[in-house]
């Protein structure tokens, strides 16, 4: 299957990467820290070498043994495992789910660097997400550059044109997410040219597309918001870079149309699956933006910035999203978490991983409707927009899957597809 692929060739790449990436800072660890400063990178390197040939090898899955604070939680989860393979053996890194020993080997990269202080703090992914967004920024000079223009006259498009514009960025948030490095090893993966020009052309690989309704939720809610109650918009993010921001893009429409009050962000507490966004990658690329040399971009940085210091905007990490459970153990794990969730009129999912959790990362029959697959998690109306790059898909229509199956059998992996997929009834 794909996940034996990417146990077997692609987590050892990204952690040969990892060792790479430590071995290349030594002198900056040595500059700042000292001799601490390289033992430490000896220490997080042996660590992950160990790590690599654990998973090479096959070796059972190991209770974590440092202090932090989820891993309590972690080692509950393995005791889980334990008790599904019904005195099988014990959970070991091919003979486990793909979700949980994936989850599993970057929080055991986390743990390389929190046990190793002064280098504790040390995000080995930061460079590639870094390069991402530079040599995405083409793209993001478009982006930032039509939504300006947009912003211009918003105050004058009637209902259809709203809709229209909320479309388009609802796309180019969509195929932004095929920007992701957890997916080529951590090779190169930006977006070279204009994201508006060819999305005409990409609508026939949108497989399932919940934009209407999507459209009617926002309207409906706008509609029936008085002045007590604002409408929020929570936007669970994927990749930093060129796909943060077309979440941050999208993220400011809805407040400039006046379809959404306010927006929160969630974002990774650590490193995670390569590009994901954490709260410096986030306040990074506002940086970045603000500091451009380029007008609208700038433009968008400070207008950002604003969104935060007043409110508007909040970037929030909740240790959930790094666990290995998929969501719908939410209201066990983290019930304070999914009572807050539940306060918001839609959560927006970016991405691959995040669909998995949704799904439960199983096997489904392609027609099987997307809330049977949620299994209960529903804290409020929901939609994913994820380009595929696993096999687990549901949702489709009668012989749809099937037809892709046999004209292209890698359909489920490639990125070519994606969908926006929504779910409402409470």
């Amino acid at each position: 299957s794909f996940a034996y692929f990417t146990i077997k060739d692609r987590l050892p790449q990204i952690l040969t990467k990892v060792i790479d990436t430590l071995h290349r800072h030594k002198n900056e660890f040595f500059e700042e820290h000292g001799e601490k400063g390289v033992e430490a990178e000896k220490r997080a390197i042996s660590f992950l070498s160990k790590l690599r040939n654990e998973l090479q090898t096959d070796k059972p899955v190991t209770p974590l043994e440092d202090e932090l604070s989820d891993a309590g939680l972690w080692n509950q989860y393995l005791d889980y495992q334990r008790n599904l393979s019904n005195g099988n053996g014990e959970p070991s890194w091919f003979q486990s789910p793909w979700l949980y020993v994936e989850c599993y080997m970057y929080r055991r990269i986390h743990a390389a660097l929190a046990q190793n202080p002064p280098i504790d703090n040390f995000d080995v992914f930061k460079e590639g997400k870094a390069q991402n967004f530079f040599e995405s920024q083409e793209a993001v000079i478009a982006l930032c550059t039509y939504f300006q223009e947009l912003l211009k006259n918003i105050k004058d498009l009637d209902e259809k044109q709203l809709q229209e514009e909320l479309f388009k960025l609802l796309q180019v948030s969509l195929w932004g997410n095929k920007c992701d490095l957890s997916f080529s090893a951590g090779k190169t993966s930006s977006l070279k040219s204009s994201p508006l020009q060819s999305l005409e052309n990409m609508v026939p690989y949108i497989l399932v597309n919940d934009m209407e309704k999507l459209w009617s939720l926002l309207v409906n809610a706008k509609k029936r918001n008085t002045e007590k109650s604002n409408v929020r918009v929570d936007i669970i993010l994927d990749n930093a870079g060129f796909e943060l921001v077309s979440d941050l893009v999208l993220a400011d429409f809805l407040l400039s149309s006046k379809l959404a009050d306010e927006v929160h962000f969630h974002g990774k507490s650590i490193p995670w699956y390569v590009s994901d966004t954490t709260k410096h990658d986030f306040n990074w690329i506002i940086k970045q933006l603000q500091s451009a040399n380029h007008m609208w971009m700038s433009r968008c940085g400070i207008n950002w910035e604003g969104n935060l210091k007043k409110g508007a905007w909040v970037y929030r990490d909740h240790m959930f999203w790094t666990l290995p459970h998929d969501f719908s153990s939410m209201t066990e794990v983290a019930p304070d978490f999914y009572a807050d969730l539940q306060k918001s009129n839609l959560l927006l999912f970016k991405g691959d991983l995040n669909y998995r959790k949704l799904t439960g990362d199983r096997k489904w029959e392609y027609t099987v409707p997307f809330h049977q697959a949620l299994n209960k998690f529903h804290p409020a109306p929901l939609c994913s927009l994820r380009t595929l790059k696993s096999d687990t898909q549901v949702g489709l229509k009668p012989g749809q899957g099937e037809q892709l199956q046999a004209s292209e059998p890698e359909w489920m992996i490639s990125g070519k597809y994606g969908i926006v997929q929504f779910y409402a009834a409470l």
